[in-house]
């Protein structure tokens, strides 16, 4: 039997709200020692992801060292690639290897129900060739 997402994946996800000021995402990244998080709206669909290549775009927002200004929306990716808790590992390594994304967060019936990172997935191919 092959492995899972759902055997790998996190199942507590460090999320963040779209109207949320982008250096206060900067923060809980920080805080939360996470590199990207779902963005989730007010009735907590899936509407995006902020990573921190997504941050670094603030440097490009303040001039003369003025505080960028800005919301999570303003530079969270929206067009994701989801995954079900149900895919296979390796299907989930070949989106992977075809993007350059690091997380996929994990989708059930129209809810986050996780993430999935690539060290997740070395953590599954591991233990399943042992």
């Amino acid at each position: 039997m092959l492995p899972i997402v759902r055997d790998y994946m996190d199942h507590v996800v460090v999320t963040v709200d779209p109207d949320m000021a982008i250096l206060d995402c900067v923060h809980t990244l920080l805080d939360k020692k996470v590199t990207g998080a779902p963005v989730l709206d007010a009735s907590g669909a899936l509407v995006g992801i902020v990573t921190a290549k997504d941050c670094l775009r603030i440097l490009s927002m303040g001039q003369n060292a003025q505080r960028p200004t800005g919301t999570v929306k303003d530079f969270m990716t929206k067009e994701l690639i989801t995954v079900p808790p149900t895919m296979n590992i390796y299907f989930a390594a070949g989106l992977f290897i075809g993007h350059t994304f690091r997380r996929l967060p994990v989708v059930d019936d129209g809810k986050l129900v996780g993430g999935i990172t690539r060290f997740d997935i070395l953590r599954a191919i591991s233990s399943h060739y042992k």
